[in-house]
C-alpha cells in the first residue's frame, strides 16, 4: 500500500453520498432546506432573546449562546456537504479538511457543555429558588461560558494536532460526509494508537461527565418538584419550564451516543444517517423544541416577527 506524507497530501475524497449517485440534486434541496430553517430558526431565538427585556436572564443568555453554537456547527459541515452535492466534487483539501473537523468539535463540545450549565441553571432555579439570583450572577454566567468555550477549543485543537501529525494513504478516501475523527483515523496509514488512547481517556470523559452532570441535575429536580404541592400550578410550571431543556438533551444526547459511543454498523448507510441527524437535523430541531414548549419565547418570537421589539428600541 502506498504511503505519503502529511505534506504531501493535498487533498480528500468524500464518498458519503456516493452510494446514492443519482440522488445527489434531491440531497442538495434537501440539505439546503434544512440548513436555512436551522439559520432562520436559530438566529430568530437570539434576535428574540436579545431584544426582549423578559427574556433576559441567565437561562435564555445560554439558550442564545447554544443558537449560536448550534449555528456554527452547522454551518461546518453543512455549507460543504452543499458545495460539493451541487458541484459533483467531493473533494477537500488537507488544511480545509482539517478546520472543518476543528470547527466542527469545537461547537459540538460547546453544545454538550452549554446544555449541562443550563441543566445546573435548572437545577439553582428549582431546587434553591431563594438563592437563585445571587447564585447565577450575571459575572458567574459570562465566567461559565468563558469556561466552556475555552474548553471546547482546547479539546478540538489536542484533536486536530494529532491527526495532523499522521500520514494519510495515496487514495486519500474519507468514508463520511465530512472530516470527523474516526473516518480520518481510518484513512491513515501510520500509527493511530495515541490518537485512539486520547480519544478514550480525554474525549470520553469529556463527552461522558456533561451527560453525567445534566443526568444528575435532572434527578435532582424531578425529585424536588415531585415534593412540590400539586395544587397552584407550581409543579406543572416547574414541568414546562424544564420541559424544553430536557427535550434538547434526550435529542442530542441520543444522536451524539449512537454517532461515538455505538459499534459500528453493519450498513454503512446506518452510520451516515446517525450522523446526519446528529450534525443537522438536530441543530434544526432545536429553536422548534423551545419554541413550541415556552410561552415566553413563543410571545418574544411573534414580537420579534411583527416589529413590535424593534419598535420598542427605539423608545
Amino acid at each position: 500500500m502506498g504511503h505519503g506524507n502529511q505534506s504531501s497530501v493535498s487533498d480528500f475524497l468524500l464518498q458519503g453520498f456516493s452510494q446514492w449517485p443519482e440522488h445527489q440534486h434531491l440531497f442538495f434541496g434537501l440539505f439546503l432546506c434544512i440548513y436555512l430553517i436551522t439559520l432562520a430558526g436559530n438566529v430568530l431565538i437570539f434576535l428574540a432573546i436579545i431584544f426582549e427585556s423578559r427574556l433576559h436572564s441567565p437561562m435564555y443568555f445560554f439558550l442564545a449562546c447554544l443558537s449560536l453554537a448550534d449555528i456554527g456547527m452547522s454551518s461546518s459541515v453543512v455549507l460543504k456537504m452543499l458545495h460539493y452535492l451541487y458541484t459533483q466534487q467531493h473533494t477537500i483539501s488537507y488544511t480545509g479538511c482539517l478546520a472543518q473537523m476543528y470547527f466542527f468539535l469545537t461547537f459540538g463540545d460547546m453544545d454538550s457543555f452549554l446544555l449541562t450549565v443550563m441543566a445546573y441553571d435548572r437545577y439553582t432555579a428549582i431546587c434553591h429558588p431563594l438563592h437563585y439570583t445571587t447564585t447565577m450572577s450575571p459575572r458567574l454566567c459570562v465566567f461559565l461560558l468563558s469556561v466552556c468555550w475555552v474548553i471546547a477549543n482546547i479539546l478540538a485543537l489536542l484533536h486536530t494536532l494529532l491527526i495532523a501529525k499522521l500520514s494519510f494513504c495515496v487514495k486519500r478516501e474519507i468514508s463520511h460526509f465530512f472530516c470527523d475523527i474516526n473516518p480520518l483515523l481510518k484513512a491513515a496509514c501510520s500509527p493511530t494508537r495515541l490518537n485512539e488512547l486520547v480519544l478514550f481517556f480525554v474525549g470520553g470523559p469529556f463527552l461522558a461527565a456533561p451527560f453525567l452532570c445534566t443526568l444528575v441535575s435532572y434527578i435532582c429536580i424531578v425529585s424536588a418538584i415531585l415534593k412540590m404541592p400539586s395544587s397552584g400550578g407550581g409543579r406543572r410550571k416547574a414541568f414546562s419550564t424544564c420541559g424544553s431543556h430536557l427535550s434538547v438533551v434526550c435529542v442530542f444526547y441520543s444522536t451524539v451516543f449512537s454517532v461515538y459511543l455505538s459499534p459500528p454498523s453493519a450498513v454503512p448507510t446506518k452510520d451516515t444517517v446517525a450522523s446526519v441527524v446528529y450534525t443537522a437535523v438536530t441543530p434544526m430541531l432545536n429553536p422548534f423544541l423551545y419554541s413550541l414548549r415556552n410561552q415566553d419565547v413563543k410571545v418574544a418570537l411573534r414580537s420579534l416577527l411583527k416589529g413590535k421589539i424593534f419598535a420598542s428600541q427605539t423608545y
